[in-house]
């Protein structure tokens, strides 16, 4: 069992340590953190694309069943955020969800979702840590029913009410990259009246070769489809669809910060209510909430954080820079499927580009970047540490207005720029994030962050 590192996100690992006997310790965990709090309603488990992802479903539901809980599965491999809507509109103990995300085929993982469809905070995860233990299951005819049900039909019409567009006249190419999404956000789109064309929307266990990850680099074929079809918008999933990237005609791939600000706008156009974004997001919300006479509240990285602070403010909206929202009235977690829709809703009242160009028009122009550098995890808090006793007065020759300790150390500058040093949640890195009002003033406190970090590690 050491070999399994549950965390606040689950369990990732490669193949040749994420195995099936292992994923078996997970689910009699799971199961017996369940029974101890007294959950006795069913429990979902769902899986992603991954050529290994449906075995070890089975092999989870087995181990539930085997526990006495009544078991539902997808019809087929499935996005996470229908998998977390699916508890709160079943009213289920919970889920299980065996997905990487974004990481490169030789991975998998699994995580535990809360009965209120929400990141599992680390008192649940750490719960579950705790039960870990070879499976122990209840005789046959004891065990819990498995059946298959659709949680695809529900989740459409949940989106539909939510985001109430007509999208008649909008031309989407929508970017599956071979993951869950495909079949579900681009038939979301077209029922709301979109003209949607699919690409890389067949199911490829190896994601044609790319990790199934929506940064720019590896947007290039949603670029090209959206110019060949002359698209009003590309709409891009990660690979269990729990993410959102785009691209416009004008802009390419639409940095995701620029995003939020234009969903945030979007969102005040008809109703009202504060945003909550983490320590690496754009101030632009900020900026918009204030013209509208809103709050804006900031979290540490990971969309746990967000959802946590959704429900204590009530807000309109939660995301963060990694392509990660949430909105009022739904699930809270982070939903590429329904983001999708919503991006979409919000080029059809007015072009992307075009509602961008005015936010950055009313309040100034912002550029984001980060860059990361290696760091191996037993070092990060060292790493932490001997930054607290280095930072400087001034970077890149601006002084330091206010030092926030929320998440790492986040520089707030005299001329409204700032530079954000934190240790990675996923991978042995430490990450140096940067917003300025342009690319060289970015390039500046970038390289003045990698001057900083790299003689501590």
């Amino acid at each position: 069992m050491d070999e399994i590192s549950f965390g606040t996100d689950g369990w990732r690992a490669t193949l040749d340590t994420f195995t099936d006997e292992r994923v078996r310790i997970v689910g009699q965990g799971v199961a017996d953190y369940l029974i101890e709090e007294g959950y006795d309603d069913p429990v979902f488990v769902g899986y992603d694309a991954r050529e290994t992802s449906e075995g070890f479903a089975d092999s989870l539901a087995e181990v539930l069943a085997g526990n006495g809980f009544d078991v539902l599965l997808p019809e087929r491999d499935c996005p996470t955020p229908l998998v977390a809507y699916a508890i709160v509109d079943r009213g289920l103990s919970g889920a299980l969800m065996i997905t990487a995300s974004h990481n490169p085929p030789e991975y998998n993982g699994v995580k535990f979702i809360p009965s209120d469809g929400a990141p599992a905070l680390p008192g649940v995860t750490d719960a579950v840590a705790a039960y870990l233990a070879e499976p122990d299951l209840l005789p046959e005819d004891e065990r819990g029913r498995i059946e298959t049900v659709d949680i695809v039909t529900p989740h459409f019409e949940r989106a539909r009410e939510l985001v109430d567009a007509d999208l008649s006249g909008l031309t989407v190419v929508h970017d599956a990259m071979h993951g869950s999404g495909r079949g579900v956000t681009d038939e979301l789109l077209r029922s709301a009246g979109a003209e949607v064309v699919a690409i890389r929307d067949e199911r490829d266990p190896d994601f044609g070769g790319t990790p199934p990850e929506p940064s720019a680099e590896n947007l290039e074929p949603l670029v090209e489809a959206v110019e060949k079809h002359d698209a009003d918008l590309g709409v891009a999933n990660d690979g269990d669809a729990d993410r959102v990237a785009f691209v416009t005609p004008d802009r390419g791939h639409l940095d995701e910060n620029l995003f939020y600000a234009a969903a945030y706008d979007y969102l005040l156009e008809s109703g009202s209510g504060p945003a909550i974004r983490t320590v690496s997001t754009t101030f632009l919300i900020d900026r918009i909430a204030e013209a509208h006479g809103e709050e804006v509240f900031e979290t540490a990285v990971g969309f746990k954080w967000v959802a946590h602070a959704m429900a204590e403010h009530d807000a309109l909206i939660g995301g963060e820079e990694s392509g990660g929202f949430s909105i009022r009235g739904h699930v809270r977690e982070k939903d590429g499927v329904l983001m999708g829709l919503l991006g979409a809703a919000a080029a059809a009242d007015e072009s992307m580009d075009e509602r961008v160009d005015r936010l950055l028009d009313d309040h100034g122009d912002i550029v984001s970047d980060k860059i990361s550098l290696d760091c191996p995890d037993s070092e990060k808090a060292r790493v932490i540490d001997d930054l607290d006793d280095a930072l400087p007065e001034r970077v890149a020759d601006r002084d330091i207005a206010e030092v926030v300790t929320l998440d790492g150390f986040k520089l707030l500058l005299e001329d409204g720029s700032w530079l954000l040093v934190r240790p990675s949640g996923t991978e042995p890195k430490m990450r140096i994030y940067t917003e300025a009002g342009s690319q060289a003033r970015a390039d500046a406190l970038l390289a003045a962050g990698r001057e900083l970090v790299e003689p501590l590690i």
